[in-house]
């Protein structure tokens, strides 16, 4: 698999692009490229592979479900569980970006999502819009629920 494609997947929150390429993910949604995109990762390994979580809220990310953090570093990470159909296809990667698979500020529209995506990974469920994340923007003691 190569990272650098766009994948359309039903991640663990909603349908979504995937890629290691976060420019061409900003492109295809057409949204600003100074606008940040969360990383999606198949483990809290490889989560602190990459930034380091404030000791004091350890515990809450760890047992956090569907909820994106931004960290003190800027960078945004959600963890994907390994009971989510999504954790086989992350766990090919370890870390991708990730973003919903819609306009900004607009719902699915799959004619939309799959001209934009180079693969489709579907299953037999299909694609289904769900619920977005929770997002928690933390810093060194204290966090702020963004949406």
């Amino acid at each position: 698999m190569d990272s650098s494609l766009v994948y359309l997947v039903q991640t663990d929150t909603t349908v979504g692009f995937s890629s290691y390429n976060d420019e061409k993910l900003s492109l295809i949604k057409q949204r600003p490229t100074s606008k940040k995109i969360l990383h999606t990762v198949d483990s809290f390994k490889t989560l602190t592979q990459h930034t380091r979580v404030p000791k004091s809220f350890r515990k809450k990310v760890r047992n956090s479900k569907r909820t994106t953090f931004i960290y003190p570093n800027t960078k945004s990470f959600r963890v994907v569980p390994k009971d989510s159909d999504f954790y086989d296809f992350i766990h090919k990667f370890n870390i991708l970006y990730s973003t919903s698979a819609n306009k900004t500020a607009e719902s699915f529209d799959k004619d939309f999502a799959t001209i934009g995506a180079d693969i489709l990974v579907e299953d037999k469920k299909g694609f289904y819009e769900t619920k977005a994340s929770t997002i928690i923007k933390l810093s060194k003691k204290a966090l702020k629920k963004l949406r």
